[in-house]
């Protein structure tokens, strides 16, 4: 059909223009919905978020104030200071009587035993020190303690009795290794080991070295046990300043 002459033309100016007019309106439209927030989370959803179930904290740690209670003090256990050794009843561990009872000795017997070997002790007071001599030669030196008081007779003396355990009957004490020396009186003095109390506690342990007795020459126990091993009855014995 052909187009009537009254139709008026349209130009392509006026189609050119509705063109731009509708890409306009789409371009206005797209870019309002890039940044409406709703498109945001459209496009790019929010991560979720989870708090913690849980939270550090320091808390002190509670102390303990037990509350006081009457605690008894403990009762010192009694010790043992016997007076020091004075001039010992002399009594051997064997024999003994019919009765258990021990046997005194002799206590004046003090006649020096003949000898003529070349054994000689000399105990010094002034240095608490005894030399044991074979010959020219010492052959022990030993730590010692003589009486209190110069208890200690000093002069030559010999070894008049060896007796493995002489008994204190004053004191109820032992003494190991017992040589005895000369006597006082009825009593007879000595060199001996620490004395044993009749709780088997050793006397004087420690204090070797100061004069602690009341005339005895005092030995530690091995030292003792050396000497009455070695000493012969009649062995020459010199105490001296």
């Amino acid at each position: 059909m052909s187009q009537s002459a009254d139709s008026p033309r349209r130009s392509p100016l006026y189609t050119a223009l509705i063109i731009f007019l509708i890409c306009a309106v789409a371009g206005v439209a797209a870019w309002t919905a890039t940044s409406s927030p709703v498109m945001g989370l459209v496009n790019s959803p929010p991560t979720p978020t989870h708090s913690n179930p849980f939270a550090l904290a320091q808390i002190a740690k509670p102390t303990f104030t037990p509350s006081p209670t009457d605690i008894p003090s403990p009762t010192p256990e009694p010790t043992n200071t016997p007076e020091p050794l004075a001039l010992a009843e002399l009594v051997a561990d064997t024999p003994t009587s019919e009765f258990g009872a021990p046997v005194i000795q002799n206590p004046y017997a003090d006649s020096a035993p003949a000898y003529s070997g070349n054994k000689y002790i000399l105990v010094d007071i002034s240095e608490q020190h005894m030399y044991v001599y074979e010959g020219d030669a010492v052959i022990y030196s030993f730590v010692s303690s003589t009486g209190m008081g110069n208890a200690t007779r000093v002069g030559l003396f010999s070894v008049l009795d060896k007796i493995p355990s002489a008994y204190g009957g004053n004191w109820n004490i032992w003494m190991p290794n017992w040589l005895g020396i000369y006597y006082a009186g009825g009593l007879e003095n000595g060199i001996h080991a620490l004395p044993i109390l009749s709780n088997g506690a050793i006397l004087w342990e420690g204090y070797l070295g100061t004069p602690i007795s009341y005339g005895c020459v005092v030995l530690g126990t091995y030292e003792s046990q050396l000497l009455y091993d070695w000493a012969e009855v009649g062995t020459p014995v010199e105490i001296q300043w």
